[in-house]
């Protein structure tokens, strides 16, 4: 992937949003606006991003940012002292509860 085309592509998103916003502060009024059209260029965009065994990644579903969810766009976990605290106490709850499996 290029960086003119992650560029292009960041900004069909924010033309997209732009559009978005419009039409959600009419209240979602009928009709739908006209959304603009993804080049077919960029629809067919993959990741690209190199994997451990140094071949390029082949998802094509990507962010705006040009990369899949394993190659970046997702969060990397709190950064603040409170969020970590807030992380830390989540974590001490666990999950659902185990259920046994009881035999008659």
């Amino acid at each position: 992937m290029k960086k003119d085309d992650a560029q292009r592509l960041r900004q069909y998103h924010a033309a997209h949003a732009r559009v978005a916003a419009g039409w959600a502060a009419r209240g979602y009024m009928h009709p739908p606006p006209v959304f603009p059209v993804m080049p077919e260029d960029l629809a067919r965009m993959t990741c690209g991003a190199k994997t451990r065994a140094g071949t390029p990644c082949k998802s094509g579903a990507i962010y705006d940012s040009g990369r899949c969810k394993l190659h970046g766009g997702l969060s990397t976990g709190p950064r603040s002292e409170a969020g970590k605290r807030q992380a830390a106490e989540n974590g001490k709850h666990g999950g659902r509860p185990k259920t046994r499996n009881q035999s008659p």
